[in-house]
């Protein structure tokens, strides 16, 4: 009998192995998990999800993604950031914000989220597993240290140590913050990226160790908000995937909002006290601030799964390395998600999760349109401004040596950005002058991260800058800007035809 439905499993037609639990056990219900249990299902197949209570949705909806973002509006609405521009720097919402302020709106949107995400699983016969997963072998895990599961069908069952068994595991166990063992974390002066959401005050300054994506985005909300922000970087630059433009627009506004920079340089030692902390610097500089944030990448979550007993290994980062097909070196395991490293963002892992379901089950999608979707995968940074792209850099074409005209509009020239008061936005193309291709989509600003979809679907789809040409676009949008800036690459390249 299944133990947890009572009911006799059906047995995969498929193959002949010995009658198991389920077909797929997923561990983990971030993104990459929610997608590819349902996926799964879909196809009719026995699934279950395993993931401790109080973590549904897993470090997405948690710790990372929805409270960030979410953060990340609560700070743009209650500070006024955004009508600065219209009504005078001194403009505010809320003249006193508080942490409570940030966060109640924060606790909303994860409670709804956790709503959702049981609601979807339920409706697709999913059984979620409460516990935390460990391997006994390549086909068997033990759920460990819960006290309650719940069925399909929304009945709740005892779970406490059982142990179940499947023909395929995907594994989507995410990450956690890496602590630096050198640094005395107490999360109230010294925090990593989770501790953010316990704080009890919001700072009046601030040093955030880390320039890379999340470091970037919590230095900008508690910009925003009025904290003195310095950031501290071992690289000689930040962002340095993103288009180099756009990464010197996003600095120059950073340092707008009183954020300091210091590149080059590694952090010896960070001692606290009661008054705040002082983080003294390789190069021998001391910089005080009421609280040190640590952002100094992530950590695999599968030092507690065992995952050696099913003949896997894991990096110095618990990052577990698969195929193109997200196997593992074991084939009927896969990984997905953060836990497997680059890019680490939840869209993508969406989409793994969903890949390898598919794969996991002999369902596969049309490889060259799939891997043609792959390279034209957003990237998006909810920083303060929101910074988005698709596609190439201006460096990646140049080390290439592949040719391409620069299309460039700023949101001061189109009228919806005079009405939202956004006066330093730009989208910048990237367009082959051979075949007017679209190379890269580079946006920044308002909204960047839903704009840049428009550029990811002509790309997608084999599209030219002329669609963008000939296209009646809504006015007054900031959808506009493709059509402004398509205008100025297709000009460029006429004029270059016109000398050649």
């Amino acid at each position: 009998m299944d133990p947890a439905t009572d009911t006799p499993p059906a047995s995969d037609p498929t193959s002949s192995a010995p009658r198991r639990d389920y077909d797929l056990v997923v561990i983990g219900s971030g993104p990459g998990g929610q997608k590819a249990a349902i996926a799964a299902a879909k196809l009719g197949r026995r699934v279950a999800v395993v993931e401790r209570r109080g973590m549904i949705g897993g470090v997405c909806t948690q710790t990372g993604t929805i409270p960030s973002k979410t953060l990340r509006e609560a700070v743009l609405y209650l500070t006024g950031y955004a009508m600065r521009g219209l009504y005078g720097e001194s403009y505010r919402v809320k003249q006193d914000i508080t942490v409570q302020d940030l966060l109640a709106r924060t606790h909303f949107v994860i409670g709804r989220e956790e709503e959702v995400i049981r609601a979807q699983l339920q409706r697709n016969r999913v059984d979620l597993l409460a516990g935390a997963a460990r391997f006994v072998d390549e086909h068997t895990v033990e759920v460990l240290g819960e006290q309650l599961g719940e069925r399909s069908d929304g009945r709740v069952f005892r779970g406490e140590h059982r142990t179940v068994s499947a023909d395929r595991f995907v594994i989507a166990t995410g990450t956690r913050p890496a602590r630096p063992p050198q640094v005395e974390f107490d999360d109230r002066r010294v925090l990593d990226s989770d501790g953010i959401l316990t704080m009890e005050h919001i700072p009046s300054s601030m040093v955030v160790v880390g320039a890379g994506v999340i470091g970037i985005e919590y230095a900008s909300m508690f910009a925003a908000l009025g904290t003195r922000v310095t950031v501290v970087e071992r690289r000689p630059a930040m962002l340095d995937f993103c288009d180099t433009e756009v990464v010197e627009s996003l600095k120059f506004h950073l340092r707008d909002l009183a954020v300091t920079f210091r590149f080059g340089e590694e952090v010896a030692g960070v001692s606290v006290s009661e008054r705040g902390t002082v983080t003294t610097l390789a190069s021998g500089k001391k910089i005080p601030a009421e609280t040190v944030m640590y952002s100094a990448g992530r950590q695999g979550v599968t030092d507690e799964l065992a995952v050696e007993r099913a003949g896997l290994e894991t990096d110095a980062r618990g990052r577990i390395k698969v195929d193109e097909h997200f196997r593992t070196a074991v084939p009927h395991i896969y990984a997905v998600g953060d836990v497997i490293g680059f890019p680490a963002l939840a869209a993508t892992s969406m989409e793994q999760g969903r890949q390898a379901a598919y794969h996991a089950f002999d369902e596969h999608p049309q490889k060259d349109h799939a891997a043609s979707m792959a390279e034209v995968s957003p990237y998006g940074i909810y920083t303060i401004p929101e910074v988005s792209y698709c596609g190439a850099t201006e460096a990646e074409l140049t080390e290439k040596a592949v040719p391409y005209e620069v299309g460039i509009s700023r949101y001061r020239e189109l009228a919806r950005g005079q009405i939202v008061g956004d006066d330093y936005g730009m989208l910048k193309l990237l367009v082959s002058p051979t075949d007017h291709a679209l190379l890269g989509v580079h946006v920044f600003g308002t909204s960047a991260t839903e704009l840049v979809h428009i550029g990811q679907a002509i790309m997608g789809c084999g599209g030219t800058v002329d669609y963008l040409v000939d296209a009646v676009l809504n006015y007054p949008t900031l959808s506009e800007a493709y059509k402004v800036a398509a205008l100025d690459a297709t000009n460029k390249i006429r004029a270059l035809e016109q000398f050649a």
